[in-house]
């Protein structure tokens, strides 16, 4: 740990990027075996920062495309000087990974915590978005995130602590979801205030529910979870659905009208979803 704690003590970071350079030599030769990586694979990384993660990339990879949005670590990042390494100084919710490869690809990324959730959306789409560009082209996904974040991420309904929702969701109608490591705040400089997790997201070949509208089931889910504290009920009334037209739903799928939203698996929501727009 000790090379690269200094090398990153030597650069200079930025509060303002979110910069927390991962100084584990054993984390990250894990994050290389978890991310399965052989010598056909482009590996697009997202957030390299000044390349611990990168400079073992391309020791196994076919391609590695490092997108970094840092105009003094991109420099670091040139120093590495490999033929597979394609490096673009870019805002990742800016790039079109479509445009850049031809085939699947593996993602690896360790971002800014606070735009973990754009990021997500960015690169598995809506869930209404049927033929997003970016999944399309992803395999899987090695995300490093706040511990918290990543219990989000993975949660299932009935979840402690509120874990549970729209993230949850989204990742999961979209990707097999695991946590695959806890990392504690030290393996970072600086270090950051929380721990972090690395969760492996493996892409589906289809969404998890056949619906006949996903828009509409965007619609109830994104009710159902406005105002935890309300009954999933009072939270489609205020989501302008009528009265008569939930309880029948309610009804039809088999659950209590003092339910709230966090008590259903994304399958009742589908069958709720479908049962709301049957009765309409």
């Amino acid at each position: 740990m000790s090379d690269y704690l200094q090398r990153a003590k030597f650069f200079r970071t930025k509060k303002r990027l979110g910069q927390n350079f991962l100084v584990n030599a054993d984390v990250i030769a894990d994050i290389i075996e978890l991310a399965e990586i052989n010598k056909e694979d482009t590996v697009i990384e997202i957030g390299p920062g000044i390349g611990f993660v990168t400079e073992q990339l391309i020791k196994v990879a076919k391609r590695v495309i490092a997108i970094e949005l840092d105009e003094d670590a991109i420099a670091v990042l040139q120093k590495l000087n490999a033929s597979n390494l394609t490096i673009i100084h870019q805002d990742i919710l800016k790039t079109d990974l479509s445009s850049l490869v031809d085939t699947k690809v593996k993602i690896v990324a360790n971002i800014p915590y606070y735009i973990t959730s754009p990021i997500l959306v960015h690169l598995l789409g809506e869930i209404d978005d049927l033929n997003n560009k970016n999944r399309n082209c992803i395999d899987s996904i090695i995300l490093m995130v706040q511990e918290e974040v990543a219990r989000r991420i993975t949660a299932k309904a009935g979840a402690e602590n509120k874990a549970y929702g729209l993230l949850s969701i989204l990742s999961q109608f979209w990707a097999d979801c695991y946590i695959v490591k806890l990392v504690g705040r030290r393996s970072f400089y600086p270090a950051p205030k929380v721990n972090s997790a690395l969760v492996k997201l493996k892409i589906k070949s289809k969404p998890c529910l056949n619906l006949t509208d996903y828009r509409h089931f965007r619609r109830v889910i994104k009710a159902a979870f406005a105002q935890r504290r309300k009954t999933l009920k009072n939270c489609l009334l205020q989501a302008s659905f009528s009265k008569e037209v939930i309880e029948s739903a309610l009804c039809e799928v088999g659950l209590n009208d003092d339910i709230r939203g966090e008590k259903l698996s994304i399958e009742q929501f589908g069958k709720l979803s479908e049962a709301l727009l049957n009765a309409n």
